[in-house]
């Protein structure tokens, strides 16, 4: 993620409107290639989930952060229990923290905490520091460190005994390093897996986002953060503005968020996540990527059950940071989706899903059965979403029947 090639900035790019006759024809003729797929994938199934629980979670700083919890039903927890050699025992099973990256916030969560929850998990997952419904900090505040630090309190707070799988993306994956770094011994204690979605421990550069994200770092860099800061302070111009370019930031989201077709509706909700963040959170949040490695920092991780997981077409963190991570943990599983951007557990989250609740179950077996991780070997398989494949052509194949047959009625009427 770093702050000279982001993709999202492309998208604040799109935020302001300026870009709108440069891609208007390239977001024209995505749209018409994928419309079809698209408007083949929708279904009526809610974005959105309310929790049993919200929280605020104060830091030593002053900042409030927003959490909330889901609970699972009895029968579930007690079923997971048994499942993982805890003999009906609900209360031992480790508690799933979610951590979300980057401009977006807990919201992106959705299809995960449903299916942790359905498998008897008790689920947590927060708003980081300026974004989503959390508070804001001193600009000096935005840094992956103190994120590690508000990590800390999160589990402290609404976790405060038992075992803990962590999992984060992207900017969330870093913030589980910076937990490691500062807090060594707590994460030996109390994190017993890990799943370390679409992100990087450092080391290498981040990917070009292309020609949106290069348009838009040049943009936001002669505009600079005064710009920024005083439309942050009048909101209702940015809402106008982001009304007559609907169209132009839905393809810069899609573009650089996703790499096979999603339902219109998710790509509305992501692209409505990601431009909620203000504006000069986004700015000041960009200089804790410069130089940013915590490779040293894997090696906490080593005790627990690893699941490192992104998409092959990622743009921002491409699989070879996901191999770094892999090399730093020992018996870490690697898994490489095809046809898969960045936000992968909005595009697959079937797939995800499946792998998380097989990661949270694995780890309260490891613990259980005491068994060292450590010393399983590295796997690393590369993987389709043949499910969601399969769904789109058998979707599309009946929309294309549907097409034919009102075309053929309409036909028979015209001759009548």
């Amino acid at each position: 993620m770093s702050p000279r090639r982001n993709p999202v900035i492309g998208i604040a790019a799109a935020t302001l409107g300026v870009a709108a006759g440069v891609a208007a024809g390239i977001a024209a003729d995505r749209a018409g290639r994928h419309r079809a797929a698209m408007e083949a994938l929708e279904t009526p199934e809610l974005l959105d989930i309310t929790p049993d629980e919200e929280h605020v979670v104060l830091t030593d700083d002053g900042v409030p952060l927003h959490a909330e919890i889901d609970l699972p039903a009895d029968a579930a927890a007690r079923e997971a229990a048994d499942g993982t050699t805890r003999h009906g025992r609900p209360e031992e099973l480790p508690t799933v923290v979610l951590t979300h990256g980057y401009c977006l916030s807990l919201r992106c969560w959705v299809y995960q905490r449903r299916a942790l929850k359905e498998a008897g998990y008790r689920v947590v997952s927060w708003d980081q520091r300026g974004h989503g419904r959390s508070g804001r900090g001193e600009r000096d505040s935005y840094t992956i460190d103190r994120l590690g630090q508000d990590l800390h309190a999160v589990i402290t707070e609404l976790v405060p005994d038992g075992d803990v799988v962590l999992v984060g993306h992207s900017m969330g994956g870093m913030t589980m390093l910076a937990l490691g770094e500062h807090q060594p011994q707590f994460v030996l204690e109390r994190v017993v897996g890990a799943g370390f979605i679409a992100t990087s421990a450092g080391g290498l550069m981040l990917a070009n986002g292309g020609r949106v994200a290069t348009f838009g770092r040049l943009l936001l860099e002669r505009l600079g953060p005064g710009v920024l800061g005083s439309l942050a302070e009048r909101p209702a111009v940015v809402s106008r503005v982001r009304r007559v370019a609907r169209d132009l930031e839905h393809f810069m989201v899609e573009q650089n968020s996703f790499a096979s077709p999603v339902p219109r509706s998710v790509v509305r909700y992501t692209a409505d996540i990601l431009l909620s963040t203000p504006l000069d959170v986004i700015n000041d949040y960009l200089r804790t990527f410069d130089g940013f490695d915590k490779r040293p920092a894997l090696l906490e991780f080593r005790h627990a059950v690893v699941l490192v997981f992104n998409g092959r077409e990622d743009i921002l963190t491409p699989p070879s940071h996901s191999e770094l991570i892999v090399e730093g943990i020992p018996g870490a599983e690697h898994i490489v989706v095809n046809d898969a951007g960045h936000v992968i557990m909005l595009e697959h989250p079937d797939l995800l899903n499946a792998h998380l609740v097989q990661l949270v179950d694995q780890s309260a077996r490891a613990r259980a059965e005491q068994i060292e991780v450590d010393r399983q070997p590295r796997v690393r398989r590369i993987v389709t979403d043949v499910a969601k494949n399969r769904r789109q052509r058998r979707l599309e194949q009946e929309a294309a029947e549907l097409a034919r047959s009102r075309r053929g009625k309409r036909t028979r009427t015209k001759g009548a």
